[in-house]
């Protein structure tokens, strides 16, 4: 990387990180989009998931005790099933088909969720496993598995500090499951890896800034942001699959 690109890559980096401290998500799709204007997707992508491993051990000591702990495990089983075949899209098929059913899916919900809807319980079995499956194969696709899982906790009686841990915690999981699929794929390289530790301190600090911000926070507020967030990353989202398609 040039001089300007990478300065341009850390300053994205360390933004994203801030509002991935504070929410619990968006560093991937922030990033990823941004960084796709200088670089390739594929080479992107599997530093995305070893910086978004960091991220969340980095925060995970803080946020342990606040775990819903029975809704990770069918989640990640979910995941567990849905990743091979995202990240089998991403070394063969074009990404901006999928793109575009994301972030009008994720906009629909989050209009939903602003004007009211939530659930009275937690999820069941079933539907816990779909949501995982769903964010599995997005995450393997594209590094953005996030918001169907955004949208289980947000939308479930879980509560905002309880979902933060929780979304933190299943993308701990999602990414270390993911991680071998894109080796196997031969998506992570020695370079990957090298790019990752390059920003790191950037993560590191963004992480450290935007977690701080967070203990702080009105749970009302903290909530509008979070669906500001989630439909403003809809629509980047569908947006750059729309431009990818009408190129």
């Amino acid at each position: 990387m040039s001089i300007t690109i990478l300065s341009y890559a850390t300053i994205c980096v360390f933004l994203a990180a801030i509002v991935r401290g504070y929410s619990g998500f968006g560093f991937s799709l922030l990033v990823v989009t941004a960084l796709s204007l200088a670089l390739p997707t594929a080479e992107i992508v599997p530093s995305i998931f070893l910086l978004e491993v960091a991220a969340s051990i980095h925060l995970l000591p803080g946020i342990w005790k606040d775990i819903h702990w029975r809704s990770i495990g069918p989640l990640l089983v979910g995941c567990l099933l849905g990743t091979p075949f995202g990240v089998w899209f991403l070394a063969n098929v074009p990404a901006a088909p999928m793109q575009v059913a994301l972030g009008g899916f994720v906009l629909i919900f989050t209009v939903l969720l602003w004007r009211g809807f939530a659930l009275k319980t937690m999820p069941g079995l079933a539907a816990s496993v779909l949501t995982g499956s769903v964010s599995g194969l997005f995450n393997g696709a594209f590094s953005t598995g996030g918001p169907p899982v955004i949208l289980f906790y947000f939308a479930s009686p879980a509560g905002n500090i309880a979902g933060r841990a929780s979304l933190i915690t299943y993308f701990l999981g999602t990414d270390m499951i993911a991680l071998p699929l894109l080796a196997h794929e031969g998506l992570l390289t020695t370079d990957s890896v090298l790019r990752a530790l390059v920003f790191l301190p950037a993560l590191i600090a963004g992480i450290w800034l935007g977690a701080r911000s967070f203990k702080g926070a009105d749970p009302t507020v903290f909530r509008k942001w979070v669906l500001a967030l989630l439909g403003l990353l809809a629509v980047i989202s569908a947006a750059k699959g729309i431009y990818v398609l009408q190129q």
